[in-house]
This record gives C-alpha cells, structure tokens and sequence, in this order.
C-alpha cells in the first residue's frame, strides 16, 4: 500500500519556465527508471509556479528517492532555474483510489 510521498513546490525564475517545464519531463524518463517511485507527477501550479508529487510503498524508497537522481538533479539546478531552492514536505498517505487504465 502506498504510504509515503513527496511534495515538491518550486518557483521559476523568471523566463526559466520553459526550461523548468523541460526539466520536468527529464525527470519522468527519470522516475521511470525508479523501481521504488510507483507515483510521480509533475505539475504546473501557476505561471512559474511548479511541483512534483511522488509516493511510495515505504520510507526506504522515499529515502532512496530523496537521494536518487531526480533530487539531485532538482537540487543541482535549483540556482539557475528557480528564485528560492525548492520546499520539499514529507507526507503521509491516508488514502488512495487506485482506478485501473
């Protein structure tokens, strides 16, 4: 059962939304590769406003995310892309409905 996830909110600086965007889409090929991240979203909130959200069956692979490639990623192009360095909350699932494609 899907427990534990991520949220992650990130404001573009300004005329780095296109770049932010493209970021995000190099992040699912990413997260594809994550055998432990069964979830993962990219969002746009706003204009420059952007999030990912992720879940996880346990903390072992939100820890192995928060120390995977996508974070270090997110965290390694945090001065160039955005105005502040990402917030990033721990959450705890209480429910979830799982509709089949």
């Amino acid at each position: 059962m899907i427990k534990y996830a991520l949220f992650a909110r990130f404001e573009a600086k300004p005329g780095k939304e296109a770049d932010v965007a493209a970021f995000l889409e190099k992040g699912l090929e990413l997260a594809n590769q994550e055998t432990t991240t069964p979830i993962w979203f990219a969002l746009k909130l706003s204009d420059r406003v952007f999030g990912v959200f992720d879940a996880f069956q346990d903390e072992a692979g939100r820890d192995a995310h928060l120390s995977g490639p996508i974070a270090r990623a997110l965290m390694g192009s945090a001065d160039e892309l955005f105005v502040a360095p990402p917030e990033i909350a721990k959450i705890e699932v209480l429910g979830l409905k799982n509709q089949p494609a």
